[in-house]
C-alpha cells in the first residue's frame, strides 16, 4: 500500500508548485490588464482629439479607432480568461494570493497505536485512486469519513495524523472547524461555511444570506478544486450534512461521539487502547527505561485509566514531570477510584487535560432524564445488564428505560458488551464513565433516591431468579408439584445463569451493604436453587449460599436460616466438606422441627441421611432416609417420595442388597414415569444401571460368568440410555454422572468403550467447574486404565484423585481412593507398594468411625502383607 500511495504522491507533490506558477502567472495578467486597458482608451481619447488637427481620410480615422478598440477589449477579455475555469475571478481571486488555506490543527508529538486504523482509512481512499486509474465507475460523492467514539479516546488525533498524511493530495486547501459546543451554545453551519468562504478568499462584503444562500456559494467556490475539509468534535449530523461539498475530488473527515448515520460514510467506531497501545504510549511520555524497569505497574496504570488514551497520557505526562515518581505510586494514586482517581485524570480544567472535564461534555448534551439514568446505571455493581434494569433505574417501562438506554448508547456513554446466551443485549459502563456517574449521582441525587434505584433492579433480579427456579425445579418451591411451569422468556435456566452469575454475585454483595436482607435472602434463595439444579458454577454457588445464611441470620427468622442451612449444606457436600455439610442439616433439622414444619423437616432428614451416606456411615445414614421417605409418604408428595427412595435404593446398593435396591428403583420409576418427571426418570435409570453393575460384579465373583455378562449388557445400554436422556435435554452434568456411571460397569468385554466414557465425563465436569466430580472421575479413569492393563497410567491417574480428594477435604473419598490404589498394587504383583496407601485408608476409616471401610482396608493391606 506504501508504493501505491507513494505513487499518488507524486504527481499531487508536483501539481501545487505548478499551480503557484500558474496563479502567479494569471494574478500578473490580471494586475496589469486595468493599466494596459486605461492605456489603451486614453490613447484612443488622444487619437479622437489630434484626428481634428491631423488631416487623414475618413476610412483610415476609422481604422484607427476600430485597432485601438479590438486591442482594448482583447486585453481585458484575456484578463479575465486567465484565472481558468472553475476558478473565482476578479477581486475573489485577488484575495488568494497568500496560497491555499492550511488550518490543519498540529499533530501531536506522542502519537502512537493507531497503524492499523491509519492503514484502514489509507485504504479507503487508495480504493478509488485505483478504480479510477483503471476506468472504473467515476465517483460522484467526496470522500466523507466519520470516526466516532467515546470521550477521550483519540479521535481528534487520529484525524489529525491523517489529514496531514493525505493532505498533500489536496492543493487547494485544507479547512479545519471545531464544531465543539454545548446543547445551549451549537456551532451553527452558516458560521462554519463564512468561516470557509474567507479561508478560501471570499470577501464578503454584502450580507450573503441565509444557509442556502452561503451553500451555493461554497459550492460555486469549491467546483473544480480538490480541497480537505476537517470537521472536529461533530454533535449531530445536521451540523455537519450542509458543509459536505458535491465536488468528487474533495474530502471530508468528521469526528463525533456518537454515530452521524451519514449517506456515503465510511464510520468507524474509534475504541479504547490495547494493552500494548497503552502501554506504549505511557513509555513515550513517561520514558522507556521507568517501565521497562516494572512493566507490572505500567500494565496497571493502563488498566485503572480503563485503557482510555487521554487518561494514560495524562498519567504519562505527570509522571514526565515527576521524575521522583514511581509507576506503582502512580498505579497507587489511581487505585482509590472513589475520591482520587478522576482526580488524578485531571491536570486543567480543559477537555484535553481532564478526564472529568471531557465526560461533562458529553453528559451536558444528554436531555434530564437521560442524565438521571447514566446517574442510576453508575450505582449499580453488576460489571454488566439487560436493557429492562434501565427501566426499574428510572421506575418506568422496560421499553422505555430501553429507549433511553439506547440514547445513552448513541451518546457514547453507555457501551454494548454483547449479546448474551439467552439473546438479549448486554450494556455496560467504562470504567471511568462509571466513577464520573457516580460522581455525578452523589451531588445531584439523594441519598434515598440513589438506594430506591438500585433497590429497584435488585427486586428485579429476584423476580426473574424466582420465576427461573421455579420453572426449572418446581418441586424445590411448592409441595406435592408434579408439572414444570414454562420457562419466563423463553431462555433455559443454564443460558440465564450462566448470562447473569455475575451480575447477580455483584448485586447480592451491593444489597448486603445496604443491609436490604429480605432481598438478599429471596435472591440468594433463587440463585441456590437454580445452582443445585443445574449443578454448575460450584464456587459461585458456595459464595451465594454464604451470603444466603448471612442474610437469614440477621433477618433473624429460624425458617429462612433452615432453609439456607440447607442451600449451604448441598454446595459443601458436593465439594466433598461432609463434616461441615452435616453441622448444617443437623441444625436445620432442629429449626424445622421446633417449628413443626413437617415438609422442611422431611427434606432435612433426607439432607441428614444423604450427607451421612456421602461420608460412609450407612447403618445411621438409613435412618434419617427411611424416616424421610415415611415423613413425604404421609405428606403425600409423592415427587420427594420417589426421589428419597431411589436415595435409599442407592444406599442399598452400598450395602450390597441389590435386590431391595432394584425393587426401590424400579418403584420409583413407576411414580415418575407416571407424573411425567422425565428428568427424574433419567436420573433413576442410572442409579438403576449401577445396581445392575455392581450386581454383575458380585455375580461374576461368585463364578456365574454367564448371568454376570447378561448384567453388564443390562446395565451398560440402561446408562447409555440415561446418558443420551440427559443430552437431548442439554443437561451436562447429570449426562456426565451417566457416562462415568457407564465408565465403571467393569464389562471385560467393553474395556476401551468404558475408558472413552469416564475420560468424556471428567472433560464435562472440568468444564462446568465441578472440582469434586473431576476428582470422583479421575477414580474412575484410573480403574478403568487397570482394566486394560496400563498400569502405571492408572497409578498416577489414582493418585490424582487421592491428592485432589485431599486438598477437599473430603476425607472419605481420599481413604476411598487410597484403597483402591492399594488394590490395583496388589493385584499388579506390587505388595510392597501397596501398604502405604492400605495403611492410610485404615487410619482414615478408624477416625471417621466407617467400620464397612475399616474391614476392607484392613483386607488389602493383609494382603499387600503376605498373611
Amino acid at each position: 500500500m506504501e508504493s501505491v500511495l507513494n505513487r499518488r504522491r507524486a504527481p499531487a507533490a508536483r501539481r501545487p508548485a505548478e499551480r503557484v506558477e500558474e496563479g502567479r502567472a494569471s494574478r500578473a495578467t490580471r494586475l496589469a490588464a486595468p493599466w494596459t486597458v486605461g492605456g489603451l482608451t486614453a490613447v484612443a481619447t488622444a487619437l479622437t482629439m489630434s484626428l481634428d488637427l491631423v488631416s487623414l481620410p475618413g476610412p483610415a480615422q476609422l481604422g484607427v479607432m476600430s485597432g485601438v478598440t479590438v486591442l482594448a477589449g482583447l486585453v481585458a477579455w484575456g484578463s479575465q480568461r486567465g484565472a481558468g475555469p472553475g476558478e473565482p475571478a476578479g477581486d475573489q481571486a485577488a484575495a488568494v494570493e497568500g496560497g491555499p488555506p492550511a488550518q490543519l490543527p498540529p499533530v501531536i508529538a506522542h502519537f502512537t497505536g493507531r497503524a492499523a486504523t491509519l492503514a484502514e482509512l489509507h485504504e479507503v481512499f487508495t480504493d478509488t485512486v485505483s478504480r479510477r486509474r483503471h476506468r472504473g465507475p467515476v465517483r460522484t460523492t467526496p470522500h466523507v469519513v466519520s470516526i466516532h467514539g467515546p470521550a477521550g479516546v483519540g479521535k481528534s488525533a487520529l484525524v489529525t495524523r491523517f489529514a496531514h498524511e493525505i493532505a498533500g493530495h489536496y492543493p487547494d486547501g485544507a479547512l479545519y472547524f471545531d464544531l465543539r459546543g454545548g446543547r445551549d451554545a451549537r456551532v451553527r453551519p452558516e458560521e462554519v461555511l463564512t468561516g470557509f468562504l474567507l479561508a478560501l478568499g471570499a470577501r464578503l462584503t454584502t450580507d450573503p444570506g441565509g444557509l442556502q444562500d452561503l451553500q451555493k456559494l461554497w459550492w460555486s467556490w469549491v467546483r473544480g478544486r480538490r480541497i480537505l475539509v476537517f470537521l472536529d468534535n461533530a454533535q449531530d449530523a445536521e451540523q455537519v450534512q450542509a458543509l459536505i461539498p458535491p465536488e468528487p475530488d474533495c474530502a471530508v473527515l468528521v469526528t463525533s461521539r456518537q454515530p452521524l448515520y451519514l449517506r456515503n460514510t465510511h464510520d468507524r467506531r474509534l475504541r479504547e487502547f490495547t494493552e500494548a497501545q497503552g502501554v506504549e504510549l505511557l513509555a513515550r511520555l513517561a520514558g522507556d527505561e521507568r517501565v521497562a524497569a516494572d512493566p507490572d505497574s505500567a500494565v496497571e496504570v493502563v488498566r485503572l485509566c480503563g485503557h482510555l488514551p487521554l487518561a494514560i497520557g495524562i498519567c504519562g505526562g505527570r509522571l514526565a514531570a515527576r521524575e521522583g515518581w514511581t509507576l506503582r505510586e502512580m498505579a497507587g494514586r489511581l487505585a482509590d477510584e472513589r475520591r482520587r482517581r478522576l482526580d488524578e485524570l485531571e491536570v486543567a480544567r480543559r477537555i484535553d487535560k481532564s478526564v472529568r472535564a471531557s465526560l461533562q461534555l458529553s453528559y451536558d448534551d444528554c436531555t434530564p432524564t437521560q442524565r438521571r439514568l447514566l446517574r442510576s446505571f453508575g450505582l449499580l455493581a453488576a460489571p454488566d445488564v439487560q436493557g429492562w434494569a434501565a427501566g426499574e433505574l428510572l421506575g418506568v417501562s422496560a421499553l422505555e428505560g430501553d429507549d433511553l438506554l439506547e440514547a445513552l448508547v448513541d451518546a457514547q456513554l453507555v457501551e454494548y458488551s454483547g449479546r448474551d446466551a439467552t439473546g438479549a443485549t448486554r450494556y455496560r459502563l467504562h470504567d471511568l464513565v462509571r466513577l464520573y456517574a457516580r460522581e455525578r449521582a452523589e451531588k445531584e441525587d439523594s441519598t434515598e433516591h440513589r438506594r430506591q434505584a438500585v433497590e429497584r433492579v435488585i427486586g428485579g433480579y429476584r423476580e426473574r431468579a424466582e420465576q427461573m427456579a421455579a420453572a426449572r425445579w418446581p418441586q424445590d418451591w411448592q409441595r406435592q408439584s408434579r408439572g414444570r411451569p414454562a420457562d419466563p422468556g423463553g431462555a433455559s435456566a443454564l443460558d440465564w445463569l450462566g448470562s447473569e452469575r455475575l451480575a447477580l454475585l455483584a448485586l447480592l454483595d451491593q444489597a448486603a451493604d445496604l443491609e436490604l436482607w429480605g432481598l438478599v435472602w429471596r435472591l440468594g434463595r433463587a440463585s441456590c436453587s437454580l445452582f443445585h439444579s443445574l449443578r454448575v458454577f460450584w464456587q459461585e454457588w458456595r459464595t451465594v449460599a454464604d451470603i444466603t445464611c448471612r442474610a437469614a441470620r440477621r433477618l433473624d427468622d429460624p425458617r429462612s436460616i433452615g432453609i439456607a442451612l440447607l442451600e449451604r449444606s448441598a454446595v459443601l457436600g458436593g465439594q466433598g466438606q461432609v463434616a461441615t455439610a452435616r453441622d448444617d442439616v443437623m441444625e436445620a433439622l432442629r429449626l424445622f422441627e421446633e417449628l413443626r414444619e413437617r415438609w422442611w423437616a422431611a427434606r432435612a432428614h433426607r439432607a441428614v441421611g444423604m450427607t451421612l451416606r456421602t461420608a460412609g456411615h450407612l447403618d445411621e445414614a438409613q435412618h434419617y432416609l427411611q424416616r424421610a421417605v415415611e415423613m413425604f409418604r404421609e405428606d403425600g408428595d409423592q415427587w420427594w417420595h420417589a426421589r428419597t427412595q431411589r436415595n435409599l435404593g442407592e444406599l442399598r446398593q452400598a450395602q450390597r442388597r441389590y435386590g431391595e435396591a432394584r425393587r426401590m428403583l424400579e418403584e420409583a420409576l413407576a411414580v415418575f414415569q407416571r407424573n411425567g418427571n422425565n428428568y427424574s426418570y433419567a436420573q433413576t435409570l442410572r442409579a438403576l444401571g449401577e445396581v445392575l453393575a455392581a450386581e454383575a460384579h458380585d455375580l461374576w465373583d461368585q463364578g456365574r460368568i454367564r448371568e454376570a455378562e447378561g448384567r453388564f449388557t443390562q446395565a451398560a445400554a440402561i446408562l447409555e440410555r440415561a446418558a443420551e436422556a440427559f443430552r437431548l435435554r442439554h443437561e451436562q452434568w447429570e449426562e456426565a454422572r451417566c457416562l462415568r456411571a457407564a465408565g465403571e460397569v467393569g464389562d471385560p468385554r467393553n474395556g476401551l468403550r468404558e475408558l472413552t466414557f469416564v475420560v468424556r465425563a471428567e472433560n464435562m465436569l472440568s468444564g462446568l467447574g465441578d472440582t469434586w466430580g473431576v476428582a470422583r472421575t479421575r477414580l474412575s479413569v484410573g480403574r478403568a486404565l487397570d482394566r486394560l492393563g496400563r498400569l502405571e497410567e492408572a497409578v498416577r491417574a489414582i493418585e490424582s484423585a487421592v491428592e485432589s480428594f485431599r486438598e477437599l477435604e473430603d476425607r472419605w473419598w481420599e481413604a476411598r481412593s487410597l484403597r483402591t490404589l492399594a488394590e490395583v498394587l496388589v493385584a499388579a504383583g506390587r505388595p510392597g507398594d501397596a501398604r502405604a496407601p492400605a495403611d492410610q485408608a485404615l487410619r482414615i476409616y478408624r477416625s471417621l468411625g466407617n467400620e464397612a471401610g475399616q474391614a476392607r482396608a484392613r483386607a488389602v493391606l493383609d494382603r499387600a502383607l503376605g498373611s
